[in-house]
């Protein structure tokens, strides 16, 4: 198949990341959400990221229009989704909305499209459960920022076909990204399962007195070549998601994903990480500030 358009459900953090990247690819984009309030955020994130590429040098402002103006936006997903090739659901990880959109993303795309769901942990099987075409249903798990970081986690869930894998491993190579793929549709996948353990084992270090929060991130960002320590990273995607896959992950793992009462703390009293401004940091300030 010849790649030319795609959609994105959810105009979040993933979905606008995820947009910008096919678009800036050359590929026409339906970026598409529940109300137009959603859709101007993300569309901000997506303009204010390219001009970040264009002051950098990386991209000129002739292609950072380009990218802008292959993205449509609307509110209307069956008619957005109508004769996309690659259809890819980027909504909030409840596990229940996501199986709603792949009801109506399987009625209302063409039976050739492929239907990928952005998700970190659940099951792709039991998504695609939620449709008449599982075949066509495959997890693309794209990392936070979509646009710079390189890898596409490609999860197979037990219906998969081959057909689907290689068209969601031929969009992979036309993003300028490298897939690994997943062959056992697993909690956690191979990411999110690998980097919960590394993350609970950090905070459990803290708790412990062992280091602070500062020098476990400078030891993992200096000692692993990690671009951000593990604190710094939860901040970053937000603590409740953190706390959340964690929770997944010890229903289907046992008591090693425990999450730490630090955490769980954190969470409860509205410490989400950089979205609301305090969480393993505090950003009030010139420069970020443990908050421990």
């Amino acid at each position: 198949m010849t790649l030319r358009s795609v959609a994105v459900i959810g105009a979040g953090t993933m979905g606008h990341g995820i947009a910008q990247l096919c678009a800036m690819s050359g590929l026409s984009v339906q970026l598409i959400d529940v109300d137009e309030r959603s859709i101007a955020r993300g569309m901000d994130g997506v303009t204010n990221s390219l001009g970040r590429f264009v002051r950098s040098g990386k991209v000129t402002q002739a292609d950072a229009d380009g990218a802008l103006g292959r993205i449509a936006t609307g509110t209307d997903l069956e008619g957005a989704v109508r004769d996309v090739d690659v259809a890819i659901e980027a909504v909030p990880e409840i596990l229940d909305l996501k199986k709603d959109v792949f009801r109506r993303l399987a009625v209302a795309t063409r039976p050739d499209a492929v239907l990928g769901t952005n998700t970190s942990q659940f099951s792709v099987t039991a998504i695609a459960a939620a449709t008449d075409r599982p075949e066509d249903v495959i997890g693309m798990h794209f990392f936070n920022p979509p646009v710079l970081m390189k890898l596409v986690e490609i999860v197979r869930g037990l219906r998969t076909s081959d057909r689907t894998l290689e068209i969601a491993q031929e969009l992979t190579r036309a993003l300028g990204k490298e897939a690994a793929v997943c062959r056992r549709d697993t909690v956690g996948f191979i990411t999110t399962r690998a980097y919960a353990a590394l993350r609970l084992e950090c905070i459990r270090m803290y708790e412990e007195g062992v280091a602070s929060i500062e020098d476990i991130d400078r030891a993992m960002r200096l000692g692993f070549n990690f671009p951000m320590g593990p604190f710094e990273l939860n901040d970053f995607n937000g603590l409740d998601i953190g706390l959340a896959a964690s929770q997944s992950l010890r229903e289907a793992y046992g008591e090693r994903f425990t999450p730490p009462q630090s955490l769980i703390a954190r969470v409860r009293s509205g410490m989400l990480g950089r979205k609301t401004g305090r969480g393993w940091y505090d950003y009030s300030g010139e420069k970020p500030k443990p908050t421990d």
